[in-house]
């Protein structure tokens, strides 16, 4: 593997390791304040489990969401093509390959590591791009594979659910300071955890999910030697995006991370919580990229 992409990956290494710390801390420090011991254990078990649920399974989780289905070399022979010499290029197994029947333009990469991979485009992805535009977004897409992204996305996301299941356990406990005859929640401190325990989890998500997509883009663009290949394929998929938005239900929110470009219509207070750095920013670096490569 290059040694870009070994740096990169170990950068998202100590990320993960820092955010688990953190949070798993939060998470311990209001298990026992919600529960005292009791709590404190249920705290444990509830981290163990959802992150190994997250680690192992995030994927099934991602395709299923999209509808995906995995497809053959004889179905989609230039994907598979594209995919493999991007792979062999990198000194990497090559991935899953799957095709959701979707028809915005948009595509994701998923798994737990790079020998557990897989990535996935639409149908309207294949129609709308040319060779060499949809070389360049597997190459993005890939860059998230070998930099461990899928990994911190998985273990944020993890973590965020435990501190929204902490936040329902409080409907059952009580907390500190109620009346010996009241074993009720305190409303005011059952307010702030539903509230405020999600979104500090969820804004924290969202923050990696921006750096990230930046980091893709540049190493994907490396990858490739193609900057501008990656910028004039953006430009089509957010507009093809907007054009065809995806239903904001339960599962395609939480898959909507992963996407190169943000499925789900936005505009007002959602665009403060976007996975996505704006499509701007993003095409304007890649060209300076280019220049900086062709100069």
């Amino acid at each position: 593997m290059p040694k870009e992409f070994l740096l990169h990956s170990h950068h998202n290494g100590l990320k993960t390791a820092a955010l688990l710390g953190l949070l798993t801390a939060m998470i311990l420090a209001v298990g026992y304040w919600l529960g005292g011991s009791g709590g404190l254990v249920f705290a444990v078990f509830l981290s163990l489990a959802l992150n190994a649920g997250s680690y192992f399974f995030s994927d099934k989780l991602a395709l299923r969401a999209m509808r995906a289905q995995p497809v053959s070399e004889a179905e989609f022979p230039a994907l598979y093509q594209i995919v493999r010499e991007l792979a062999t290029t990198a000194g990497q197994p090559m991935p899953r390959l799957y095709v959701s029947p979707t028809l915005q333009p948009n595509a994701f990469a998923t798994g737990r590591n790079p020998q557990h991979a897989a990535v996935a485009v639409t149908t309207g992805i294949t129609q709308l791009l040319d060779r060499r535009e949809l070389r360049a977004v597997i190459g993005h897409e890939l860059s998230h594979v070998y930099n461990r992204d899928i990994l911190i996305s998985s273990v944020a996301a993890a973590l965020a659910g435990i501190v929204t299941s902490l936040a329902q356990l409080a409907i059952f406990l009580p907390l500190g300071g109620g009346s010996d005859d009241d074993d009720s929640p305190n409303p005011a401190g059952l307010l702030l955890m539903l509230i405020l325990g999600p979104l500090a989890a969820t804004i924290i998500q969202l923050a990696i999910s921006r750096n990230r997509e930046y980091q893709a883009d540049a190493d994907g663009a490396a990858l490739t030697r193609d900057p501008l290949a990656l910028a004039s394929a953006l430009e089509k998929i957010q507009y093809g995006a907007h054009r065809l938005p995806l239903p904001a239900d339960n599962r395609l929110t939480s898959a909507a991370h992963l996407m190169i470009a943000n499925p789900l219509r936005g505009g007002g207070i959602a665009s403060l919580f976007s996975t996505h750095p704006p499509m701007e920013q993003r095409v304007a670096r890649l060209r300076q990229q280019a220049g900086a490569v062709y100069r």
